[in-house]
């Protein structure tokens, strides 16, 4: 028994030993990491040698011409740090959370919790910004990232009834995306996806502790570790692979280009609620397209009617029938008080069939909660039909044309069919009134009118707003007319109120041939004013 005893006795003793003289060499012994203040000296009082591995830190925008310098940029980063620290650590909180949540129970582990969370009081600072691409509707850059962070990152673990605590800190980063903006779009922030990629292999150095003790101490570790996370961060986002970051919700349609047109027809209801009382009810109903900010499109009332028949055709821009839906409503129409809801119904138009038309019969319900028990109640039904017709690509859709002298032109294929005229106003040049300059453009087509937002106090406006015409046929014999009017703000009189900037008249039959025109013209009554207007049009 004694040399069995005093077997297991060293069998277990010798591993506990070299555990606990490894903690206290860690903790007592191995040299810490600490930061230093940098020593600053001007250039002339260095010599070859030392300038020479001073290099690499100048600043790329004094060694490369096509870098730019952006104090601004980190001005304001600097400014708005501890709110975007803040930010970033409750972003990475929540987005952790579940992650944690999975071990938990596992392995003898009762809790995973952030100690301590902050990325230090010390922002990220850009060197320099090369614009690699500019094109319409994107922006190409590459600025080159160096961040010496303070950041401190405790993670507590509980196992069993013993707590276990890893630390990172002073995290060091240097790298080199390419980032594309793109698209480019009028609400802010202006770009709806950030799309990233490395164009070099990052630079990453940081500290990490596990139970107090530096484990980047250990001989060999440090350099090892680095290097691992480093060729792993470049295998995953390294040029031409990248990581896309979704800016703007793509809901709400702003980042969404119109791919088709839905046809609505909106024939009947049957047996719906008494809401009057003389037992009748006077049905109307609306109609929105998820995903728009445009308000809803309604039919016309039909008076004391439990019944009633409508007929009545609508057209919707879709910019994503895989997630868009119609939502109808119907209401009870009242003189006085407000409208009484009848009952409401979607159709999603994943359901649709391109070209084909679909009788849908819809049992009008309280609410769109399955859960709400008023959705029992026989409310009525209501008779729709939807027809989706996508634009046609006609890039393919081209013919020769020749003028008998040799010389050949190429021209679009028109369709008689109908389609989408989209208008983009994008800004104004040396506009100028005689008494005020809050300029604003005013599109007039086929009757129908269309303001941009007024911008105050200016001779070179930017609205980069974009409208929508829907017509039944190819508007080639038809022009649209665009002016630019100035509006007095504040003080209203009756006369004198609005004065006309100028106008120009734009023949449409370029664009429906062309499929797209990108232009500025020249305002008529107007010394030296121009306005920069895009259009493209998309037959069905």
């Amino acid at each position: 028994m004694g040399l069995v005893g005093g077997l297991l006795g060293f069998g277990v003793g010798l591993p506990l030993g070299i555990a606990v003289a490894y903690l206290v060499y860690l903790r007592l012994f191995a040299p810490r990491r600490r930061l230093q203040d940098p020593i600053i000296r001007p250039l002339r009082d260095l010599d070859s040698e030392t300038l020479q591995t001073t290099i690499p830190d100048i600043p790329l925008w004094v060694k490369c011409p096509d870098y730019e310098r952006v104090d601004w940029i980190n001005k304001f980063i600097f400014d708005m740090w501890p709110f975007l620290d803040k930010a970033i650590c409750n972003t990475i909180r929540s987005v952790i959370r579940p992650t944690f949540d999975q071990y938990v129970g596992q392995y003898g582990i009762k809790s995973i919790e952030f100690g301590h969370l902050t990325l230090g009081a010390l922002p990220p600072t850009f060197q320099g910004i090369k614009v690699y691409e500019m094109r319409e509707k994107e922006l190409v850059i590459e600025p080159v990232i160096r961040w010496a962070s303070i950041a401190n990152v405790i993670v507590k673990v509980k196992v069993h009834s013993f707590q276990v605590s890893a630390q990172l800190l002073d995290l060091h980063i240097m790298l080199t995306p390419r980032v594309t903006l793109k698209p480019l779009v009028p609400s802010f922030p202006c770009f709806a996806n950030l799309c990233v990629s490395l164009m070099e292999k990052p630079h990453i150095d940081f500290g990490f502790k596990l139970l107090g003790g530096d484990v980047m101490a250990i001989p060999g570790l440090h350099r090892f570790v680095r290097e691992k996370i480093s060729k792993q961060i470049a295998n995953l986002y390294h040029w031409p692979k990248l990581i896309q970051i979704p800016i703007l919700d793509e809901a709400s349609g702003a980042t969404k280009k119109p791919v088709g047109i839905l046809h609505v027809k909106v024939i009947r209801a049957m047996n719906l609620l008494k809401m009057d009382l003389l037992g009748k009810s006077d049905p109307y109903v609306k109609l929105r397209l998820s995903g728009e900010k445009l308000p809803s499109k309604k039919t016309s009332i039909k008076m004391s009617n439990l019944n009633p028949e409508w007929n009545e055709h609508f057209r919707f821009i879709v910019k994503d029938p895989e997630t868009q839906i119609l939502e109808l409503r119907m209401f009870d129409w009242e003189k006085v008080k407000m409208h009484d809801k009848l009952g409401m119904q979607v159709v999603p138009l994943r359901l649709l069939t391109p070209y084909e038309s679909k009788l849908f019969t819809l049992d009008l319900l309280k609410s769109m909660d399955p859960n709400d028990p008023h959705n029992k109640k026989n409310r009525g039904k209501l008779v729709v039909e939807l027809t989706f017709d996508p634009f046609r690509d006609d890039s393919n859709s081209t013919i020769l044309m020749s003028d008998g002298e040799g010389n050949v032109s190429v021209k679009r294929d028109v369709p008689p069919s109908g389609g989408l005229l989209l208008v983009s106003v994008e800004n104004a040049e040396d506009v100028e009134g005689k008494r005020h300059t809050n300029p604003y453009a005013v599109v007039h087509f086929r009757g129908e009118r269309k303001e941009t937002k007024i911008i105050k106090k200016t001779r070179d406006p930017r609205w980069n707003e974009e409208f929508q015409f829907m017509v039944d046929e190819a508007p080639v014999d038809d022009k649209i007319h665009i002016e630019v009017v100035s509006k007095r703000r504040g003080l209203r009189l009756p006369f004198r109120n609005k004065e006309s900037l100028g106008h120009v008249d734009i023949n449409l039959v370029d664009v429906v041939n062309n499929g797209r025109i990108n232009e500025k013209y020249h305002l008529i009554n107007s010394r030296n004013g121009m306005v920069h207007v895009e259009m493209k049009w998309s037959t069905v």
